[in-house]
Protein backbone atom coordinates (compact mmCIF):
# COMPACT_ATOMS: atom_id res chain seq x y z
CA UNK A 1 0.00 0.00 0.00
CA UNK A 2 2.86 2.09 0.91
CA UNK A 3 4.45 2.56 -2.71
CA UNK A 4 0.67 2.72 -4.00
CA UNK A 5 0.45 5.66 -2.48
CA UNK A 6 4.18 7.12 -2.74
CA UNK A 7 3.36 9.56 -5.65
CA UNK A 8 1.06 11.55 -3.13
CA UNK A 9 3.74 13.16 -1.31
CA UNK A 10 5.00 15.79 -4.05
CA UNK A 11 1.63 16.02 -5.88
CA UNK A 12 -0.04 17.24 -2.44
CA UNK A 13 2.65 20.12 -2.03
CA UNK A 14 2.15 21.28 -5.35
CA UNK A 15 -1.56 21.17 -5.08
CA UNK A 16 -1.35 22.98 -1.72
CA UNK A 17 0.88 25.50 -3.36
CA UNK A 18 -0.93 26.07 -6.07
CA UNK A 19 -4.26 26.75 -4.42
CA UNK A 20 -2.48 29.07 -1.49
CA UNK A 21 -1.30 31.29 -4.53
CA UNK A 22 -4.89 31.49 -6.13
CA UNK A 23 -6.78 31.87 -2.61
CA UNK A 24 -4.33 34.86 -2.12
CA UNK A 25 -5.23 36.35 -5.38
CA UNK A 26 -8.81 36.06 -5.09
CA UNK A 27 -8.13 37.98 -1.67
CA UNK A 28 -6.20 40.82 -2.88
CA UNK A 29 -7.93 42.08 -6.07
CA UNK A 30 -7.40 45.62 -5.56
CA UNK A 31 -3.28 44.83 -6.33
CA UNK A 32 -4.18 43.30 -9.80
CA UNK A 33 -7.53 44.45 -10.86
CA UNK A 34 -6.13 48.14 -12.44
CA UNK A 35 -3.62 45.60 -14.02
CA UNK A 36 -6.54 43.45 -16.20
CA UNK A 37 -5.49 44.54 -19.34
CA UNK A 38 -2.48 44.23 -19.13
CA UNK A 39 -2.31 40.69 -18.01
CA UNK A 40 -5.09 39.86 -20.87
CA UNK A 41 -2.14 40.88 -23.08
CA UNK A 42 0.64 38.73 -21.35
CA UNK A 43 -1.48 35.81 -21.28
CA UNK A 44 -1.13 35.34 -25.15
CA UNK A 45 2.54 35.28 -24.69
CA UNK A 46 2.44 33.08 -21.68
CA UNK A 47 -0.06 30.45 -23.78
CA UNK A 48 3.03 30.78 -26.33
CA UNK A 49 5.68 30.04 -24.04
CA UNK A 50 3.72 27.11 -21.97
CA UNK A 51 3.11 25.62 -26.19
CA UNK A 52 6.42 25.81 -27.46
CA UNK A 53 7.92 24.24 -24.50
CA UNK A 54 5.57 21.98 -23.29
CA UNK A 55 5.62 20.33 -27.01
CA UNK A 56 9.71 20.52 -26.89
CA UNK A 57 10.17 18.83 -23.69
CA UNK A 58 7.35 16.28 -25.11
CA UNK A 59 5.18 17.23 -22.58
CA UNK A 60 2.13 16.87 -24.96
CA UNK A 61 -0.44 16.43 -22.60
CA UNK A 62 0.32 20.14 -20.99
CA UNK A 63 0.78 20.94 -24.53
CA UNK A 64 -3.06 19.85 -25.94
CA UNK A 65 -4.62 21.38 -21.99
CA UNK A 66 -2.57 24.86 -23.24
CA UNK A 67 -4.32 24.47 -26.90
CA UNK A 68 -7.90 23.67 -25.42
CA UNK A 69 -7.80 26.91 -23.05
CA UNK A 70 -6.09 28.98 -25.79
CA UNK A 71 -9.32 28.36 -27.84
CA UNK A 72 -11.56 28.81 -25.23
CA UNK A 73 -10.28 31.99 -24.11
CA UNK A 74 -10.19 32.94 -27.93
CA UNK A 75 -14.23 32.13 -28.19
CA UNK A 76 -14.56 34.84 -25.43
CA UNK A 77 -12.20 37.58 -26.60
CA UNK A 78 -13.12 37.18 -30.00
CA UNK A 79 -16.23 36.98 -32.73
CA UNK A 80 -15.99 33.69 -33.98
CA UNK A 81 -18.59 31.79 -35.72
CA UNK A 82 -19.05 29.31 -33.10
CA UNK A 83 -19.38 31.25 -30.00
CA UNK A 84 -23.42 31.99 -30.14
CA UNK A 85 -23.70 27.97 -30.17
CA UNK A 86 -20.99 27.45 -27.40
CA UNK A 87 -21.96 29.58 -24.93
CA UNK A 88 -25.96 28.27 -25.11
CA UNK A 89 -24.31 24.82 -24.75
CA UNK A 90 -22.77 25.88 -21.31
CA UNK A 91 -23.69 22.48 -19.58
CA UNK A 92 -22.24 20.60 -22.77
CA UNK A 93 -19.17 22.66 -22.34
CA UNK A 94 -18.65 22.17 -18.66
CA UNK A 95 -18.38 18.10 -19.00
CA UNK A 96 -16.43 17.97 -22.26
CA UNK A 97 -13.33 20.45 -20.57
CA UNK A 98 -14.00 18.13 -17.93
CA UNK A 99 -13.94 15.08 -19.55
CA UNK A 100 -10.90 16.41 -21.90
CA UNK A 101 -8.85 17.01 -18.78
CA UNK A 102 -9.77 13.56 -17.25
CA UNK A 103 -8.96 11.81 -20.34
CA UNK A 104 -5.65 13.43 -20.67
CA UNK A 105 -4.26 12.28 -17.13
CA UNK A 106 -4.47 7.94 -18.41
CA UNK A 107 -2.61 8.96 -22.01
CA UNK A 108 1.02 9.25 -22.14
CA UNK A 109 3.27 12.34 -23.28
CA UNK A 110 4.06 11.64 -26.95
CA UNK A 111 5.53 13.41 -29.42
CA UNK A 112 2.22 16.16 -31.28
CA UNK A 113 4.40 15.89 -34.50
CA UNK A 114 4.19 12.33 -35.10
CA UNK A 115 0.90 9.84 -35.74
CA UNK A 116 0.06 9.88 -31.89
CA UNK A 117 -0.69 13.21 -31.54
CA UNK A 118 -3.06 13.23 -34.92
CA UNK A 119 -4.60 10.09 -32.52
CA UNK A 120 -4.68 12.10 -29.64
CA UNK A 121 -6.82 15.03 -31.29
CA UNK A 122 -8.64 12.61 -32.60
CA UNK A 123 -9.67 10.94 -29.34
CA UNK A 124 -10.24 14.74 -27.93
CA UNK A 125 -12.92 15.41 -30.94
CA UNK A 126 -14.65 12.15 -29.88
CA UNK A 127 -14.69 13.37 -26.52
CA UNK A 128 -16.56 16.38 -27.68
CA UNK A 129 -19.13 14.31 -29.83
CA UNK A 130 -19.68 11.79 -26.95
CA UNK A 131 -20.90 14.39 -24.58
CA UNK A 132 -22.86 16.06 -26.93
CA UNK A 133 -25.02 12.70 -27.31
CA UNK A 134 -24.54 11.67 -23.84
CA UNK A 135 -26.94 15.02 -22.95
CA UNK A 136 -29.62 13.69 -25.29
CA UNK A 137 -28.85 9.66 -24.18
CA UNK A 138 -29.44 11.46 -20.15
CA UNK A 139 -32.57 13.71 -20.94
CA UNK A 140 -34.33 10.09 -22.01
CA UNK A 141 -33.08 8.21 -19.11
CA UNK A 142 -34.02 10.93 -16.76
CA UNK A 143 -37.66 11.19 -18.29
CA UNK A 144 -38.01 6.81 -18.29
CA UNK A 145 -36.43 7.25 -14.74
CA UNK A 146 -39.06 9.82 -13.05
CA UNK A 147 -41.59 6.69 -12.85
CA UNK A 148 -39.46 5.55 -9.65
CA UNK A 149 -39.92 8.31 -7.09
CA UNK A 150 -36.88 7.68 -4.99
CA UNK A 151 -35.02 8.57 -7.54
CA UNK A 152 -36.42 11.52 -8.63
CA UNK A 153 -34.42 14.12 -6.57
CA UNK A 154 -31.33 12.50 -7.37
CA UNK A 155 -32.15 12.88 -11.19
CA UNK A 156 -30.94 16.06 -11.51
CA UNK A 157 -27.71 15.58 -11.14
CA UNK A 158 -27.14 12.92 -13.95
CA UNK A 159 -26.74 15.05 -17.03
CA UNK A 160 -23.98 17.49 -15.38
CA UNK A 161 -22.78 16.39 -11.66
CA UNK A 162 -22.32 12.83 -12.54
CA UNK A 163 -19.94 12.84 -15.57
CA UNK A 164 -17.94 15.60 -13.24
CA UNK A 165 -17.68 13.27 -10.45
CA UNK A 166 -16.89 10.27 -12.43
CA UNK A 167 -13.89 12.91 -14.28
CA UNK A 168 -12.90 13.77 -10.59
CA UNK A 169 -12.10 10.71 -9.46
CA UNK A 170 -10.22 9.53 -12.28
CA UNK A 171 -8.71 12.48 -12.28
CA UNK A 172 -7.53 11.67 -8.47
CA UNK A 173 -6.82 8.13 -8.71
CA UNK A 174 -4.30 8.61 -11.52
CA UNK A 175 -2.80 11.41 -8.99
CA UNK A 176 -2.15 8.68 -6.55
CA UNK A 177 -1.51 5.92 -9.56
CA UNK A 178 1.25 7.87 -11.38
CA UNK A 179 4.38 10.31 -9.97
CA UNK A 180 3.59 13.18 -12.09
CA UNK A 181 3.27 17.02 -11.66
CA UNK A 182 1.38 16.89 -15.11
CA UNK A 183 -1.26 15.05 -13.09
CA UNK A 184 -1.25 17.64 -10.61
CA UNK A 185 -1.65 20.78 -13.26
CA UNK A 186 -4.24 18.93 -15.05
CA UNK A 187 -6.28 18.31 -11.28
CA UNK A 188 -5.65 22.28 -10.53
CA UNK A 189 -7.12 22.73 -13.64
CA UNK A 190 -10.14 20.65 -13.44
CA UNK A 191 -10.98 22.26 -10.13
CA UNK A 192 -11.23 26.13 -11.36
CA UNK A 193 -13.45 25.15 -14.86
CA UNK A 194 -15.68 23.19 -11.98
CA UNK A 195 -15.44 26.11 -9.46
CA UNK A 196 -16.24 28.59 -12.43
CA UNK A 197 -19.10 27.01 -13.41
CA UNK A 198 -20.71 27.06 -10.38
CA UNK A 199 -19.75 30.35 -9.62
CA UNK A 200 -17.47 29.58 -6.68
CA UNK A 201 -14.80 32.13 -7.94
CA UNK A 202 -15.71 35.29 -9.26
CA UNK A 203 -12.07 36.07 -11.10
CA UNK A 204 -11.66 36.89 -14.51
CA UNK A 205 -11.20 34.49 -16.99
CA UNK A 206 -7.55 35.93 -17.64
CA UNK A 207 -6.44 36.01 -14.14
CA UNK A 208 -7.80 32.28 -13.84
CA UNK A 209 -5.74 31.30 -17.13
CA UNK A 210 -3.15 33.66 -16.34
CA UNK A 211 -2.52 31.04 -13.12
CA UNK A 212 -3.50 27.81 -14.63
CA UNK A 213 -1.05 28.78 -17.44
CA UNK A 214 1.91 29.55 -14.99
CA UNK A 215 1.25 26.52 -13.09
CA UNK A 216 2.17 24.34 -16.50
CA UNK A 217 5.17 26.48 -16.97
CA UNK A 218 6.50 25.72 -13.70
CA UNK A 219 5.69 21.68 -14.30
CA UNK A 220 7.71 22.02 -17.47
CA UNK A 221 10.15 23.64 -16.04
CA UNK A 222 11.07 21.31 -13.18
CA UNK A 223 10.49 18.46 -15.04
CA UNK A 224 13.18 19.47 -17.54
CA UNK A 225 15.52 19.94 -14.58
CA UNK A 226 14.92 16.63 -13.35
CA UNK A 227 15.27 15.42 -17.24
CA UNK A 228 18.75 16.83 -17.42
CA UNK A 229 19.85 16.43 -13.24
CA UNK A 230 18.19 13.21 -12.58
CA UNK A 231 18.94 9.33 -13.58
CA UNK A 232 16.16 8.12 -14.93
CA UNK A 233 16.99 4.21 -14.34
CA UNK A 234 17.64 5.20 -10.30
CA UNK A 235 16.07 8.86 -9.88
CA UNK A 236 19.30 9.67 -7.71
CA UNK A 237 20.73 12.99 -9.20
CA UNK A 238 23.14 12.54 -12.00
CA UNK A 239 26.62 12.75 -12.46
CA UNK A 240 26.02 16.22 -14.22
CA UNK A 241 24.04 17.20 -10.75
CA UNK A 242 27.54 15.98 -9.13
CA UNK A 243 29.61 18.29 -11.21
CA UNK A 244 26.95 21.17 -10.63
CA UNK A 245 27.60 20.54 -6.51
CA UNK A 246 31.50 20.46 -6.83
CA UNK A 247 30.93 23.94 -8.15
CA UNK A 248 29.53 24.84 -4.84
CA UNK A 249 31.45 22.94 -2.17
CA UNK A 250 33.58 24.84 0.33
CA UNK A 251 37.30 23.85 1.28
CA UNK A 252 36.35 20.54 3.81
CA UNK A 253 34.26 17.75 2.10
CA UNK A 254 34.79 13.78 1.88
CA UNK A 255 34.12 12.08 -1.24
CA UNK A 256 32.80 8.23 -1.32
CA UNK A 257 33.22 5.91 -4.51
CA UNK A 258 31.20 2.73 -4.36
CA UNK A 259 30.71 0.29 -6.87
CA UNK A 260 28.64 -3.63 -6.80
CA UNK A 261 30.47 -5.97 -6.41
CA UNK A 262 30.72 -9.00 -9.61
CA UNK A 263 28.05 -6.86 -11.05
CA UNK A 264 28.73 -7.47 -14.82
CA UNK A 265 28.61 -11.01 -13.55
CA UNK A 266 25.38 -10.88 -12.42
CA UNK A 267 23.94 -9.24 -15.39
CA UNK A 268 25.65 -12.36 -17.95
CA UNK A 269 23.99 -15.01 -15.26
CA UNK A 270 20.34 -12.92 -14.74
CA UNK A 271 20.04 -10.65 -17.53
CA UNK A 272 19.85 -7.20 -17.79
CA UNK A 273 16.65 -6.64 -16.37
CA UNK A 274 17.57 -7.98 -13.20
CA UNK A 275 20.47 -6.00 -12.85
CA UNK A 276 18.64 -2.79 -13.56
CA UNK A 277 16.75 -4.26 -10.46
CA UNK A 278 19.58 -4.05 -8.48
CA UNK A 279 20.75 -1.05 -9.61
CA UNK A 280 17.07 0.35 -8.47
CA UNK A 281 17.78 -1.31 -4.79
CA UNK A 282 21.28 -0.68 -4.15
CA UNK A 283 20.14 3.51 -5.26
CA UNK A 284 17.63 2.88 -2.92
CA UNK A 285 19.83 2.30 0.22
CA UNK A 286 22.45 4.87 -0.69
CA UNK A 287 19.68 7.34 -0.56
CA UNK A 288 19.10 6.65 2.88
CA UNK A 289 22.58 7.37 3.57
CA UNK A 290 23.19 9.54 7.04
CA UNK A 291 25.38 11.93 8.10
CA UNK A 292 24.32 14.31 5.57
CA UNK A 293 25.74 12.43 2.16
CA UNK A 294 24.32 13.29 -1.11
CA UNK A 295 24.47 10.21 -3.49
CA UNK A 296 24.98 10.70 -7.04
CA UNK A 297 24.48 8.11 -10.01
CA UNK A 298 28.34 8.10 -11.40
CA UNK A 299 27.46 5.85 -14.37
CA UNK A 300 26.84 2.07 -14.83
CA UNK A 301 27.46 0.66 -11.67
CA UNK A 302 29.48 3.17 -9.56
CA UNK A 303 27.94 5.65 -7.36
CA UNK A 304 29.73 9.07 -5.60
CA UNK A 305 28.52 10.07 -2.65
CA UNK A 306 29.66 13.54 -1.03
CA UNK A 307 29.74 14.64 2.73
CA UNK A 308 30.00 18.46 2.39
CA UNK A 309 32.11 19.75 5.56
CA UNK A 310 32.91 16.20 6.64
CA UNK A 311 35.78 14.60 7.54
CA UNK A 312 36.27 10.60 6.83
CA UNK A 313 35.75 10.12 10.34
CA UNK A 314 32.40 11.59 10.21
CA UNK A 315 31.67 9.87 7.22
CA UNK A 316 33.08 6.11 7.68
CA UNK A 317 30.35 4.98 10.11
CA UNK A 318 27.51 6.12 7.26
CA UNK A 319 29.47 4.37 4.48
CA UNK A 320 29.50 1.08 6.88
CA UNK A 321 25.53 1.42 7.41
CA UNK A 322 24.74 1.35 4.01
CA UNK A 323 26.86 -1.24 3.21
CA UNK A 324 25.99 -3.19 5.72
CA UNK A 325 22.51 -2.51 4.49
CA UNK A 326 22.92 -3.39 0.52
CA UNK A 327 24.56 -5.98 1.85
CA UNK A 328 21.85 -7.66 4.63
CA UNK A 329 18.73 -7.04 2.03
CA UNK A 330 17.89 -10.47 0.03
CA UNK A 331 16.82 -10.16 -3.70
CA UNK A 332 14.34 -12.56 -4.88
CA UNK A 333 15.16 -13.78 -8.24
CA UNK A 334 11.71 -15.22 -10.32
CA UNK A 335 13.31 -15.42 -13.69
CA UNK A 336 15.71 -18.12 -15.00
CA UNK A 337 18.92 -18.29 -15.71
CA UNK A 338 20.36 -18.08 -19.01
CA UNK A 339 20.93 -21.60 -20.14
CA UNK A 340 22.12 -23.15 -23.36
CA UNK A 341 18.94 -23.90 -26.23
CA UNK A 342 18.89 -27.46 -25.14
CA UNK A 343 18.70 -26.73 -21.75
CA UNK A 344 15.74 -24.30 -22.14
CA UNK A 345 13.83 -27.04 -24.11
CA UNK A 346 14.33 -29.68 -21.91
CA UNK A 347 12.97 -27.67 -18.43
CA UNK A 348 10.31 -24.57 -18.97
CA UNK A 349 9.85 -24.17 -14.97
CA UNK A 350 11.22 -21.18 -13.96
CA UNK A 351 13.73 -21.20 -11.27
CA UNK A 352 12.70 -19.03 -8.16
CA UNK A 353 16.10 -17.81 -6.03
CA UNK A 354 17.21 -16.01 -3.03
CA UNK A 355 20.55 -13.62 -3.75
CA UNK A 356 22.51 -10.98 -2.08
CA UNK A 357 24.96 -8.12 -3.65
CA UNK A 358 27.31 -6.10 -2.27
CA UNK A 359 28.99 -3.03 -2.33
CA UNK A 360 32.84 -1.79 -2.13
CA UNK A 361 33.90 1.95 -0.80
CA UNK A 362 36.54 4.08 -1.77
CA UNK A 363 36.44 7.10 0.60
CA UNK A 364 38.90 10.07 0.37
CA UNK A 365 39.08 13.70 1.86
CA UNK A 366 39.64 16.90 0.05
CA UNK A 367 43.28 18.18 1.56
CA UNK A 368 44.15 21.87 0.86
CA UNK A 369 46.14 20.98 -2.42
CA UNK A 370 43.71 18.77 -4.35
CA UNK A 371 40.62 20.11 -6.22
CA UNK A 372 37.42 18.06 -6.35
CA UNK A 373 38.80 15.99 -10.10
CA UNK A 374 41.64 15.29 -7.89
CA UNK A 375 39.68 14.11 -4.66
CA UNK A 376 37.55 12.15 -6.56
CA UNK A 377 40.26 10.16 -8.35
CA UNK A 378 41.77 9.46 -4.58
CA UNK A 379 38.73 8.07 -3.69
CA UNK A 380 38.38 5.86 -6.87
CA UNK A 381 42.03 4.43 -6.10
CA UNK A 382 40.46 3.62 -2.38
CA UNK A 383 37.66 1.78 -4.15
CA UNK A 384 40.05 -0.10 -6.00
CA UNK A 385 41.85 -0.94 -2.64
CA UNK A 386 39.11 -2.06 -1.45
CA UNK A 387 38.45 -4.32 -4.37
CA UNK A 388 41.89 -5.91 -3.86
CA UNK A 389 41.28 -6.45 -0.63
CA UNK A 390 38.47 -8.66 -0.47
CA UNK A 391 35.95 -6.67 -1.95
CA UNK A 392 32.66 -5.93 0.27
CA UNK A 393 34.63 -3.27 2.81
CA UNK A 394 35.37 0.43 3.15
CA UNK A 395 38.70 1.37 2.15
CA UNK A 396 40.74 5.11 2.83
Amino acid sequence: MIPFFSALKSSAISLVLFFLIFILTSKFQSYWLIKVSLIEQLLYVLFGMTIVLSNYFNRSRLTLAALGFLLFYLSMSLTLPWNSWLFSHGDWLTVTGATFLAVLSVLKDRSLLSIHGFYRVLLLLVVGVTSFYWFDSSNVLITKLTENELLVPWLSYLSVELPLVLCASLLFWRMVKEKSLVITALITSFCIWVAHYYQLTVMPWSVMLTLMILHYLYVVLIDSYFLAYRDELTSLPSRRALNQLALSLGRKYTLAMLDIDHFKKFNDTYGHDIGDQVLKLVASKLAQVKGAGKVFRYGGEEFTIVFPGKNIEHAKPALEAVRQAVEDYKIVIRQAQRKTKQARAASKSKQVKTVSVTISIGVAKRSSKLNFEETLKLADQALYRAKKSGRNNVSE
